[in-house]
């Protein structure tokens, strides 16, 4: 196993930057943990909908908590995950698009919305993409915020590391990763260092939007996964980043 891919990694401080170190570790990679993103609960949970949409285990797990149940709604789930949480609470989960995106919530739900009211239960950095598409579509759609996405305090190693030149790999899971890891590298003085350092190594993102924000702020990525999963992210970008690595 090849141990010299260093690689970043800005999942939220909880079982997710666990889960991410296991998987790297388990890839030959080198972990560097630096969460970017930190949940802050809004106290709120979904308005009554004919469809109930929401698109985070997160999300699933603090209005399950408050003791939101989704009554006669048909409940939509944004992708295995999120369904998973729903079942573990209790919910029967009644769609889950092909695709775990947006785009793919609006293309399954398009068709069957037209005069229904419809939930987005969501956090304050939804994409526009799933409430517009939609109330296109004819949906009276009205939108929850459960939690707001800040960025942690004392964030920024990565950004130090990756300005000296000492980062392998970074994996983005989110636009929002992208945004505050350069808001902590600016923070530390090192914005244009660590952007550079990221082109030196390579750079993966979740999905489309993702690489459009990292691209749209001066970081070339190398790797989209087919499956927007952070397992199909880390095995791609370490695969690129150090292509004997399985050896």
């Amino acid at each position: 196993m090849n141990r010299d891919v260093r690689a970043a990694v800005f999942r939220p401080d909880d079982e997710r930057t666990d889960e991410a170190v296991e998987l790297l570790d388990s890839l030959g990679a080198d972990p560097v943990p630096d969460p970017m993103l930190a949940v802050e609960p809004t106290g709120e949970t979904p308005a009554p909908g004919d469809y109930v949409v929401m698109t985070s285990k997160t999300g699933v797990e603090l209005v399950a908590e408050a003791g939101w149940t989704p009554g006669d709604a048909t409940l939509v789930a944004i992708g295995e995950r999120t369904a998973r949480a729903m079942r573990e609470a209790g919910w029967t989960v009644d769609l889950i698009p092909e695709e775990y995106s947006s785009t793919g919530l609006v293309q399954m739900l398009e068709a069957e919305v037209d005069g229904n009211r419809v939930e987005v239960a969501r956090s304050d950095h939804g994409s526009d993409v799933l409430t517009d598409g939609l109330a296109d579509a004819g949906a009276d759609v009205h939108e929850t915020v459960l939690y707001r996405l800040v960025r942690p305090e004392g964030s920024g190693e990565s950004a130090e590391l990756a300005a000296d030149g000492e980062v392998d790999a970074a994996l983005f899971t989110s636009s929002l990763t992208v945004e505050h890891f350069l808001e902590a590298a600016a923070e530390r003085g090192v914005r244009d260092a660590a952007v550079a350092g990221l082109n030196d190594a390579v750079v993966g993102a979740i999905g489309e939007p993702t690489r459009e924000t990292a691209e749209a702020h001066g970081v070339a990525v190398d790797v989209v996964p087919e499956t927007a999963s952070f397992e199909a992210l880390a095995t791609a970008t370490v695969e690129a980043a150090a292509p004997s690595y399985r050896e």
